[in-house]
Formats: C-alpha cells, sequence, structure tokens
C-alpha cells in the first residue's frame, strides 16, 4: 500500500516538473530557441497543423531562428501563422526561407518574464502538494482500516514529504536557470 501510494506521488509530483519545463521551453528569453514556436499552428490545405508538421525550424545564430516549409506554397500560411501569433515576432519573407530576428528584451519585458516563469513554478509545486496530499490520504486511510501500522504510517509519510521536497528543489532549480537565462543581457 506505501509503494502504492509512493509511485502514485512520484509519478505526479513528475508530471508537474514535466509540463513546468515544457512552458518554460516556451518562454521567448530574447535568445533565439526553436521551441517557442512549438505552440504554433499552420492551416494547411484548410487543415490546421502543427509548424513542425510543415517545417523544419533551425537556429541561424543567437538572435535569428529560420524556417524552412517543406512545401513553398505554404510559405504565405507560415508568415500569416508567425506574424498573428502573440510571439512578437516578425518574419520576412525570401521566397524560399523565413527568417525570424529575436528582437532583444527590454528591461521592463524582462521583469514580467520573470513575474510569469515564478507563476509557473508555482504552479507546479501547487500541483506537487496536491500529489503529497494524495499520497497522504491514501496511506492515513490504509491506517485507519487497519492495512498498515502507525510507525509504517510515520515512515510512508516522511518518504513522501522527502520526495515532494526533492521535487519542489527542481522546480526551484529550473526556475532559477531560466530566470538567469532572461535577466542576462
Amino acid at each position: 500500500m506505501q509503494d502504492e501510494a509512493l509511485s502514485l506521488a512520484e509519478e505526479g509530483m513528475e508530471g508537474a516538473v514535466d509540463h513546468l519545463r515544457k512552458s518554460l521551453a516556451r518562454v521567448r528569453a530574447g535568445r533565439a530557441n526553436p521551441s517557442i514556436l512549438d505552440g504554433l499552428r499552420v492551416e494547411s490545405y484548410g487543415v490546421q497543423v502543427p509548424l513542425n508538421q510543415v517545417a523544419t525550424v533551425s537556429v541561424a545564430d543567437a538572435r535569428l531562428l529560420v524556417v524552412k516549409p517543406y512545401d513553398r506554397n505554404q510559405i504565405g500560411a507560415i508568415e500569416r501563422a508567425i506574424n498573428s501569433s502573440q510571439l512578437g515576432l516578425n518574419a520576412s519573407n525570401d521566397g524560399i526561407v523565413l527568417r525570424l530576428p529575436i528582437p532583444p528584451l527590454s528591461e521592463e519585458r524582462r521583469r514580467s518574464l520573470v513575474k510569469q516563469i515564478k507563476d509557473l513554478a508555482e504552479e507546479a509545486k501547487i500541483a506537487c502538494r496536491q500529489s503529497r496530499r494524495d499520497a497522504n490520504d491514501l496511506l492515513k486511510e490504509a491506517e485507519k482500516e487497519k492495512e498498515i501500522s502507525e510507525d509504517t504510517l510515520k515512515k510512508a509519510l516522511d518518504r513522501v514529504q522527502a520526495l515532494t521536497d526533492g521535487f519542489v528543489k527542481q522546480i526551484d532549480d529550473l526556475l532559477a536557470k531560466k530566470e538567469a537565462e532572461i535577466m542576462e543581457v
């Protein structure tokens, strides 16, 4: 029973950390990163598809992304999708590829991005605490039903707390790394 509760908690916490990693990758940090275009959808022959299914995205240098469509006829649709997105990027079209210069971030924008990623990290911590609460409830119910002893409950609760502390530390490390990346001029 205690192993079941621990695996349940660990699964939930890993999911929260993975979601945070993906969310942080989408935050533009003033440096060219293909993952900022991950959520972008393009109309291709009447159907909305992810950008990575109609083009390759590569980093030309620290401040330039290059989008090369698989089909040249799609370049206009890709350009419209990028320009109409909320990313603040303006694509320049040369008929073969799209070039996306990444503008430097202002100090005010950097601070708002840091605030945004702190909110994302807090959401991940809340998800970890919820997983801990679920596991603790499961363990307490097992003790109440006399499936495990009081000593076993105490040890299992301590293990769940140690697990939670480890995942919260991972979240804090991810946050610190991304914050340093954003604030770097």
